[in-house]
């Protein structure tokens, strides 16, 4: 009885040491800890930068801009006379359309091409600088941030090869 009793807490203590030795199995537990501990983490995606037409407010606010705007230019006598026999709702319409797809808005263009609705008019630069100016004062109007309204001068301001001179 001596020497089983004697054996059996050998092999105890075999078990004990094998379990508590540097040589001990990782339970899947301990597997997952390390593997976790080596690989950093996926940093989410940074989100996709606004554009300019959501910097602006949107369609919304951009419609607000285009009925100042058209006021504005309305009112100027350097440059009313263009506009002088419009029709103001479709004139507006076409301005949200080409200003909400010209800052990467949803919105798709469905006006004529700038040549063909400004041909014939004799639009000179100093008539497309008032029309800039009257914009502009209704983006102030608006206090729509200066780095916007260049932003937005300069995507409108390559038509103008294709307003002036028509």
């Amino acid at each position: 009885m001596k020497l089983r009793a004697l054996f059996l807490s050998v092999c105890t203590l075999a078990i004990v040491f094998t379990l508590t030795s540097c040589g001990k199995k990782d339970t899947a537990g301990d597997m997952m800890k390390k593997d976790t501990a080596m690989v950093a983490p996926t940093p989410a995606p940074a989100p996709a930068p606004k554009t300019l037409y959501e910097r602006l407010g949107g369609g919304g606010a951009i419609k607000l801009v285009v009925d100042t705007f058209v006021t504005h230019v309305a009112g100027d006598k350097r440059i009313n006379k263009f506009f002088a026999h419009a029709n103001v709702p479709h004139l507006k319409q076409m301005l949200v359309e080409q200003i909400s797809a010209a800052t990467g808005g949803p919105v798709k263009y469905t006006g004529k091409d700038m040549k063909t609705a400004h041909h014939g008019m004799k639009i000179g630069d100093k008539d497309f600088g008032a029309l800039v100016e009257d914009l502009q004062k209704a983006l102030n109007d608006y206090k729509v941030p200066e780095p916007e309204q260049k932003e937005l001068i300069g995507a409108l301001g390559g038509m103008k090869g294709d307003i002036v001179g028509q």
